[in-house]
């Protein structure tokens, strides 16, 4: 299975920390640096100084970088072929990546069409074509390498390096989880809204953690966060989000918390958990989420 066959290399595992560790400082200091800071306020004078275009450029960019820095470390410091980091298989599957991301992003898009239909209100037709058509091209390019590098980060150096330290897979998947949501800590979603909505980051980060866990390889993970991040942006933004876009339409709703924050959590993904089950044809669940790793 997948954290076994990486096991069999006989990792030196003190190399799957320095990144995650330095991530992890940076994002703490990030937290402490904002907390005296509005960064809606911030977010706004950059795009007047900068542009809309040229404010997400400066924002993903780093984490689009970290995918590369992450990939160089695992194949040539770690010595670790990437297959084998992103899978229990003999080669990664493109059509499992595909068929997650197809399967989030018709659900994202539909959700977002019936969200207008039902309340057009709450929107404003935000689609400038030039200004789409650059920021589409910058989306479609560094979003996967951004939400790629989450996933690499994650639920490849933390889950996989916590579990072969403890030998137990759901050390590995829980504390992976939960870094992956508080991560999110310094977003300004949740300055606008409250730490409430961090139950639906660190539920996000549970789900990544089990469908790999269950279907011994990243590849699902990775399709579902990137046309989460992707089809998201290009699709909806609004004045307190972490990405301001160019997208379709802008939310002018005013935000709240409610049930819709744990809708996905006790409802959609565990449907979607199910839909990949099936699909995949996924047994022995408790091995795979909680058994040991044996020497």
């Amino acid at each position: 299975m997948y954290l076994e066959r990486i096991q069999k290399l006989k990792p030196y595992l003190l190399l799957y920390w320095p990144i995650p560790v330095s991530f992890i400082l940076l994002m703490a200091i990030n937290f402490i640096l904002s907390a005296s800071v509005d960064t809606n306020k911030v977010m706004q004078e950059s795009i007047l100084s900068f542009g809309v275009n040229r404010t997400f450029l400066y924002l993903i960019a780093p984490l689009a970088l970290g995918l590369l820095i992450v990939l160089v470390w695992v194949k040539f410091i770690q010595r670790i072929p990437l297959t084998v980091f992103t899978t229990g298989r003999e080669k990664i599957d493109w059509k499992r990546i595909g068929f997650s991301f197809t399967v989030w992003a018709v659900f994202t898009i539909v959700m977002t069409l019936w969200a207008y239909y039902i309340a057009p209100e709450n929107f404003q037709i935000n689609f400038q074509p030039v200004n789409f058509a650059v920021f589409f091209i910058m989306a479609i390019i560094l979003i996967p390498m951004q939400t790629s590098f989450e996933e690499y980060l994650f639920r490849g150096q933390i889950l996989q390096g916590l579990s072969l330290e403890t030998k137990s897979r759901f050390a590995g998947m829980f504390v992976s989880s939960v870094l992956f949501g508080l991560m999110h800590a310094a977003n300004p979603e949740v300055e606008k809204i409250g730490y409430y909505i961090m139950i639906y980051y660190i539920g996000t980060g549970f789900f990544l953690g089990i469908i790999t866990l269950l279907d011994d390889g990243m590849e699902l993970a990775l399709g579902f966060h990137a046309a989460n991040n992707l089809v998201g942006a290009l699709l909806v933004t609004s004045d307190w989000t972490a990405f301001q876009t160019y997208s379709v339409f802008k939310d002018i709703s005013e935000p709240s918390i409610g049930f819709d924050v744990l809708f996905p959590i006790v409802v959609i993904y565990p449907v979607l958990i199910f839909v990949f089950a099936k699909k995949y044809n996924w047994h022995d669940w408790k091995t795979k989420l909680f058994g040991t790793l044996k020497d």
